[in-house]
């Protein structure tokens, strides 16, 4: 009798658990497509390439413990009155490795406006060093894109959260 009541409690512990989310980087926030432009190369625009750190994980205590973080990327237009656009957003892992590309046709970005890529807690392909890629073209005399990184994770009543910010590289 002792043997059915452990498992059927058993049973109802485990069937009560919350299941893991498959979805680990979160692409859906923005719908990329409504944001796709066709930039003609009759355009004037400048061209440029910027680079951006983002942790999935760090170490604590040795490097054999690692936190995971969730890692929001903003992508913004600090222009007043000029529209930018992004060709093409590709995440990178520690060693380099090409883990996704958010998008590889231009979208635009209004002026003052705020793309965000989220980048879930659970998602541990970057690992400590990971990094995005960002194509970019502007109108001459307009402000470059700003790009930053924030990530954050809590456990019960410990948290941790700290910023990157982008730099041209092209």
């Amino acid at each position: 009798m002792q043997k059915l009541v452990l498992i059927v409690l058993s049973l109802l512990i485990f069937s009560c658990a919350e299941k893991a989310q498959k979805e680990v980087s979160s692409v859906d926030p923005v719908n990329w497509n409504n944001r796709t432009v066709t930039l003609s190369a009759n355009d004037s625009l400048m061209q440029g390439i910027s680079y951006l750190s983002v942790y999935s994980q760090i170490y604590s205590e040795t490097e054999h413990r690692t936190h995971n973080l969730t890692g929001t990327i903003s992508m913004r237009n600090t222009n007043l009155r000029d529209t930018i656009y992004l060709n093409k957003a590709e995440y990178f892992d520690t060693h380099g490795n090409s883990i996704r590309t958010y998008f590889n046709k231009p979208i635009y970005i209004q002026p003052m406006e705020t793309v965000e890529i989220v980048i879930d807690e659970h998602d541990k392909e970057g690992g400590t060093g990971a990094n995005f890629l960002f194509q970019w073209s502007i109108k001459p005399n307009t402000h470059e894109p700003y790009f930053e990184g924030v990530m954050i994770s809590t456990s019960g009543q410990q948290g941790l959260s700290f910023t990157t910010q982008g730099i041209r590289v092209e």
